[in-house]
């Protein structure tokens, strides 16, 4: 599939955690495969394994492929859970960016907005653990996420935007965010100290 060709080798350039004679399954595939399986509803390994296995002869057709069975729920939770989180968020930036850009809109101004949420289910009373806290930031007249961080537990929405500001090229751009933001430190640079 000819749609599919630029985000499989963005795909590519993910380290692959295995060893050179355990590739039975191309690495590109098993993550494309996961993620059409996670946005078809499967929420475990064993869902992502049901629907390549469900599905493998129109996978096989449509990306010349030729896998005689799915991969394990073993061997997919091992090649997902080896992966570097920092690699494959760069990876889908860079593929987040090259869509904004593929994208014609009817205005000229650009907006980009940053918001903070808590994932759902993500607490875990066992070991006293906070939910997790993601900031997002994302264009708001193509809808596609840009980037997001984890915000550290005992942090708060602020060095994250902060942080992601620098990472991001917003230039020219209307940037919006929460009321929280609105602190008069962090639209001005800090004085410069004179000893006495």
């Amino acid at each position: 599939m000819k749609s599919f060709e630029r985000f499989l080798s963005l795909l590519a350039t993910i380290p692959d955690p295995r060893r050179a004679e355990g590739k039975l399954y191309q690495l590109p595939y098993v993550l494309l495969f996961s993620i059409l399986a996670i946005v078809s509803g499967a929420n475990s390994y064993r869902g992502i394994r049901t629907f390549i296995k469900v599905h493998r002869r129109k996978l096989n057709k449509a990306f010349k492929i030729s896998w005689k069975r799915p991969p394990a729920h073993t061997a997919i939770r091992y090649i997902l859970q080896g992966l570097t989180a920092a690699d494959v968020e760069k990876t889908f930036r860079e593929h987040a960016a090259s869509l904004n850009l593929g994208v014609a809109t009817t205005s000229d101004i650009r907006v980009v907005a940053f918001d903070g949420k808590t994932l759902r289910g993500s607490f875990d009373n066992f070991n006293d653990a906070k939910a997790k806290q993601l900031l997002s930031a994302f264009t708001v007249d193509t809808a596609l996420v840009l980037a997001h961080v984890e915000i550290d537990e005992k942090s708060n929405e602020i060095p994250a935007v902060q942080s992601l500001l620098e990472e991001l090229d917003v230039a020219g751009l209307i940037v919006t965010c929460d009321a929280m933001h609105c602190q008069k430190k962090h639209s001005k640079p800090p004085p410069s100290r004179t000893p006495i």
